[in-house]
């Protein structure tokens, strides 16, 4: 039955969903959108933060967003030196179309079959001391394993448009995806730049990882039900966009909750795309995309 309390209930926990799933698509957004990557094995990166932060959070208790934190140098290495291989195995070769999605479809699997020998298909999950703490707003409930995530993942986004607009570098990362020759031109050097860009879309999963982990417990193939749903808020939201992936994604994670909520979990992510298609028949760039 349809009441009032319900609806707010359910539009609240789709606005939280939506600023957790800013945090885990901005890597593929800024990936895809601005250096033409199809980085197709950028969710199962969000798991192995996720398994990072379980194992620092179970060993020595530290908390799950600063074990995120941590995890980001790590990450953003990881991305420099898989561009490095991916732009000497196909980008400087003119074969990054088909090839690269092949070599990402194979990071992909290679991660999560390791994930899987190593810690085996039972979930996993993390403890804090807000975890399993809720506030309550009227009838409107609020959990903080929503909440956090959702706060985290609006200033990570908010720290990345900064660094994209406000930065020498950010700006040089916008601009090599438009003309890297010009770029060159201007004592800059593309390869380092992409390699800057893509780190840096790496190292966001480090903290996304952390964020999924807090909201459920996690196993290896968690990462499948995500590559869709990165993709459609990267391309609803304009790719790279980072403004318009965090809209994007509060578009989405309403639809999916005002779906689970009314017609069941199992409609939600159907009718995300649904959005998508209608948003892209009406808007092929996306809708904040030029």
């Amino acid at each position: 039955m349809l009441t009032v309390d319900l609806l707010l209930n359910a539009l609240v926990a789709g606005i939280l969903l939506g600023g957790f799933y800013a945090a885990v698509s901005l890597g593929i957004s800024m990936a895809f959108g601005l250096l033409d990557i199809v980085n197709i094995a950028h969710p199962v990166f969000v798991i192995l933060g996720s398994y990072g932060a379980y194992i620092v959070n179970t060993r020595f208790g530290l908390d799950p967003i600063v074990t995120g934190v941590l995890f980001t140098p790590v990450f953003y290495a990881l991305g420099v030196a898989l561009y490095r291989v991916y732009y000497v195995s196909f980008e400087r070769k003119g074969a990054e179309s088909l090839r690269g999605l092949v070599f990402f479809f194979g990071i992909l699997f290679i991660v999560e079959v390791s994930l899987l020998l190593t810690f085996g298909v039972d979930y996993r999950l993390v403890e804090a001391a807000y975890i399993g703490e809720s506030i309550h707003l009227g009838p409107v409930g609020i959990a903080f394993r929503l909440l956090v995530p959702c706060v985290v993942g609006v200033v990570l986004t908010g720290a990345l448009y900064l660094f994209l607009s406000r930065t020498f570098y950010g700006r040089a990362i916008q601009a090599v995806a438009q003309d890297a020759f010009a770029l060159r031109l201007m004592g800059a050097d593309p390869f380092k730049v992409k390699g800057i860009a893509f780190g840096l879309a790496i190292a966001t999963a480090a903290l996304a990882g952390a964020l999924l982990i807090m909201i459920g417990p996690v196993e290896p193939a968690l990462n499948r039900e995500y590559i869709g749903r990165v993709f459609a808020v990267a391309v609803l939201g304009g790719l790279g966009r980072v403004g318009g992936t965090l809209a994007a994604a509060l578009i989405l994670g309403i639809v999916e909750s005002l779906t689970s909520t009314f017609y069941g979990p199992s409609w939600s992510l159907a009718v995300s795309f649904g959005v998508l298609l209608l948003a892209l028949a009406v808007r092929p760039q996306g809708l904040f995309g030029r």
